[in-house]
């Protein structure tokens, strides 16, 4: 069905032929050739690397492909079993591991499979990393140790040590969460948030938790996404237990998405909005304090990081960039649009329990209803769009021509092509995990954004005739 190489790891469909989908081969090939990088940037014939992954039912075949490559490379693997992704790029760290490997499609559905390549800061390899993999799987550079030279494995469960590092931040006021008696619905979508988050909660001191989709078998029980039409569900849970407020988390748990007590949604754009307001309102100076998130994250966080006299600045979309524009920046706080939040002060990864903790002890310290907190942010409303694109697509010619038709407006050109107005703006890029046009828009009003992104898409579809 599907096979997606890119700079950051290798992502496709369970089953099919080799090089089409996500074989038995092609995972072999590639868990091999980032073990020959991690040895030849250590100069070492031997060392560790840390192996996670989540439930999905492809995940036990191709975690043992894994571990056993990198056993016949001379690597010794520890083996961190299910775990979330950043459990195990804490975990890297933690052991001065030389990398580490984390099977998690994220939010794919459950025929979908993925490796994710960590570095030795257990951060998302770079570009050059990335392509010097892509050239070794594809030319089967490998070699392999003798009988002698064999790796080992080592079984060891990291999620306390996530947890007790969260506990000990400043701001994670675990005496206040316990004190404002929450009653919450967690979905954990039948992955590994479904032990990972209670066990947090647990620790912060929240005695009522509502279990939803937590048992680990990796059958998901809806569209692991956590979008609002995936949602229903746990909204009305959340309204049935007369809860505080409900907590969704995507597969490998780097991704936070909140309902409120009314059973509305929060807004996954909102959580990164909601944590950075926290940091920025305690003790940090304006001359300190900076946020970045993508170009596709909503204008709220600009406005927020606006109020406290701070910067915000905006990076390409993927992890790895905005990581990159934090450290350039020294940035307090991060992430991006989807959930996914970065705080530097734990480790520099999307990472949903520290989204939890935080974002708890900001409710517990404001003593209201967290559709109280919702209201008291910028509203805007966004607009999340895709074109498949034709094989014969000319993708860097399509959005040239797209560029010169905005060429009055603000544009940005980073990262695909944002055209931002004054409260509205329309983001256009490729994918980096499938091969579809993505058109983001945001605007004051839900009619406003849809209309600007009906606007695009007529605006794409006219020209893509034209250079087919």
């Amino acid at each position: 069905m599907a096979l997606i190489k890119s700079i950051s790891g290798i992502r496709g469909t369970i089953g099919g032929g080799v090089g089409s989908n996500l074989t038995p081969v092609d995972i072999v090939a590639f868990a091999a050739a980032f073990g020959t990088i991690i040895k030849n940037k250590n100069n070492a014939s031997s060392g560790q690397i840390i192996i996670g992954r989540d439930a999905r039912i492809s995940g036990p075949m191709v975690h043992q492909l894994v571990i056993q490559t990198l056993v016949g490379l001379g690597l010794d693997v520890i083996d961190a079993g299910l775990a979330t992704t950043p459990t195990v790029a804490m975990a890297v760290t933690q052991t001065s591991a030389l990398g580490g490997i984390v099977i998690t499609a994220s939010h794919n559905p459950k025929q979908w499979n993925a490796l994710k390549l960590l570095n030795e800061k257990g951060e998302f390899i770079d570009d050059a990393t990335g392509r010097e993999v892509l050239k070794i799987a594809e030319k089967n550079s490998f070699d392999f140790a003798d009988v002698n030279g064999l790796g080992s494995v080592t079984a060891v469960d990291f999620l306390q040590a996530h947890i007790d590092a969260i506990l000990r931040l400043p701001l994670v006021q675990k005496e206040a969460i316990a004190a404002a008696d929450f009653s919450i619905v967690v979905d954990a979508v039948n992955s590994v948030g479904g032990f990972a988050v209670p066990a947090l909660l647990q620790q912060l001191g929240v005695k009522i938790i509502h279990e939803l989709n937590c048992e680990p078998t990796g059958d998901f029980a809806h569209n692991p996404e956590p979008l609002p039409e995936h949602l229903t569900h746990l909204c009305e849970e959340v309204i049935n237990h007369k809860a505080r407020l409900g907590i969704v988390v995507d597969p490998d748990v780097d991704r936070l998405a909140l309902v409120c007590e009314d059973g509305t949604l929060f807004g996954e754009e909102y959580t990164l909005v909601a944590i950075a307001d926290y940091y920025l309102m305690n003790n940090i100076t304006a001359a300190q304090a900076s946020t970045v998130s993508n170009l596709s994250s909503s204008f709220a966080l600009r406005d927020i990081t606006q109020k406290y006299g701070a910067t915000h600045y905006a990076a390409a979309v993927g992890e790895v960039n905005v990581v990159a524009k934090m450290k350039e920046v020294a940035a307090c706080i991060g992430g991006e649009g989807n959930g996914g939040i970065i705080v530097p002060e734990l480790h520099y990864g999307r990472d949903a329990l520290v989204g939890i903790a935080l974002f708890l002890s900001h409710l517990a310290l404001s003593q209201g209803a967290i559709s109280d907190l919702r209201r008291s942010y910028p509203t805007y409303f966004m607009c999340k769009s895709k074109i498949v694109l034709q094989p014969n697509t000319d993708v860097d010619t399509l959005l040239g021509r797209l560029l010169e038709q905005y060429k009055l407006e603000n544009c940005n050109t980073l990262d695909g092509l944002k055209v931002a107005w004054a409260n509205e703006w329309v983001h256009i890029r490729r994918s980096n995990t499938e091969p579809i046009l993505r058109i983001y828009t945001e605007a004051p009003t839900q009619a406003e954004a849809d209309m600007l992104a009906l606007r695009t898409i007529e605006s794409i579809e006219k020209l893509a005739v034209a250079v087919s």
